[in-house]
């Protein structure tokens, strides 16, 4: 009896040795990329929609984010910590956004890498902003995402390395005034959309400023697939052109319909165009044009990255929110370099303070240049127009 006691002893003990060395994953279907290393972590946050209505913006960004900090990881980490993100999948929701971000909180991170929409990210930064949790994000355009202009407030932890919306919009308006000489404009744009709505008020502002005439203003909701009502009172008004702040995946249904109508107009658009060649045809696509903080094969840099990035997902494009993801991961781990040559606890505030002063201050050079920070932190850096020739996205100038 006593030595069947013994026995069962020793087998509970190692049982629990064994459950006591089990890893928990950070989400149900998102693990984290890296592992523990013997000198340590560096918990960070990555949250994004990776499923949803607009999960090829989300696995875009994400999927840039891993390439760099993959690459960082098997060069040694940070001062011998390995970089270990916890992905969650946000939905592109506000309130899944902020449980997400609450749980990577709960998971220890110390600093953040998203989301990918405005409405997430603007979401997440009202739980981040008061405990000053390092934050930045490749494609949240809108400028409330960094700035509250009711209360004239700074998020001071809170960066971007994409563009904003009213930069995009008027942009777009000089570009239709001094290199397509339009004199008429109509805008097309999904209404309740955060991103849509800041470019095209910022579009009709500038526009109507340089003397375009803004014919028609027409709105669709989120889930159309029909916009033949729109169009055909955009037709009538004949425009020069059309300027088109969408989403890619409407915009390629939208171009279709006005071509169908027989609408010659040029379309405009801003950088969620980048795709749009995969949604319509070369045909009714040609001579179109958007803004965009990337251009294709321009730069070697821009060629690594993209052979990189082929070799690591190869069923997948490489495009300007994979290349944001990349860059805002660069200005993120140099930030976190700075700090940890404070020699300073990992996750503590004062860490936190200086990954932060690291990006307000940075110096890094990534896809899109040389990187520095406005008053708003939102990047100083040129813009460059795309236009569609022959069924591709191609680099046309810096504007």
């Amino acid at each position: 009896m006593k030595k069947f006691i013994s026995i069962a002893l020793a087998l509970v003990f190692a049982l629990s040795l064994f459950a006591g060395c089990a890893t928990k994953s950070p989400a149900s279907n998102q693990p984290a990329a890296s592992g523990a290393p013997q000198g340590g972590t560096i918990k960070i946050g990555v949250l994004g929609c990776t499923s949803g209505d607009y999960a090829q913006y989300g696995n875009a960004v994400i999927h840039g984010v891993q390439l760099y900090i993959d690459k960082v990881n098997a060069a040694g980490g940070i001062n011998g910590k390995k970089i270990e993100y916890i992905i969650y999948d946000d939905k592109g929701d506000p309130t899944e956004a902020v449980n997400a971000y609450n749980r990577l909180v709960g998971d220890g991170i110390t600093a953040l890498l998203g989301s990918v929409l405005s409405g997430a990210t603007a979401a997440v930064v009202g739980e981040a902003n008061p405990t000053n949790m390092p934050m930045i994000t490749a494609s949240a355009t809108n400028a409330d995402v960094t700035y509250n202009a009711t209360k004239k407030l700074v998020y001071k932890n809170v960066f971007r390395t994409c563009f904003i919306d009213p930069f995009q919009g008027q942009k777009m308006a000089d570009y239709a005034s001094q290199k397509l000489n339009a004199k008429t404009a109509a805008v097309i744009f999904e209404t309740g959309n955060d991103y849509a709505v800041g470019l095209k008020d910022a579009f009709i502002a500038k526009a109507k400023a340089n003397g375009i005439n803004i014919v028609a203003e027409t709105a669709y909701s989120k889930g159309d697939k029909d916009f033949k009502s729109q169009l055909t009172n955009i037709k009538s008004k004949n425009p020069d052109v059309i300027f088109c702040p969408n989403y890619y995946e409407d915009d390629g249904m939208i171009v279709t319909q006005a071509r169908q109508l027989g609408i010659k107009s040029v379309f405009m658009g801003g950088d969620g165009w980048a795709n749009v060649s995969k949604y319509a045809s070369a045909a009714d696509l040609e001579g179109s044009v958007f803004c965009s903080a990337y251009a294709p094969g321009s730069t070697d840099d821009i060629k690594k990255f993209e052979a990189d990035f082929k070799a690591k997902y190869p069923n997948e494009t490489p495009n300007m929110f994979s290349a944001q993801g990349y860059d805002a991961a660069i200005i993120l781990l140099d930030a976190i370099k700075a700090a940890e040559a404070k020699n300073l606890k990992v996750g503590s505030a004062e860490y936190k303070q200086a990954i932060i002063d690291g990006m307000k201050n940075t110096s890094s050079v990534g896809l899109g240049g040389k990187y520095k920070f406005d008053e708003y932190n939102n990047p100083i850096k040129d813009a460059v127009i795309i236009k569609v020739q022959g069924g591709a996205e191609k680099f046309s100038e810096v504007f």
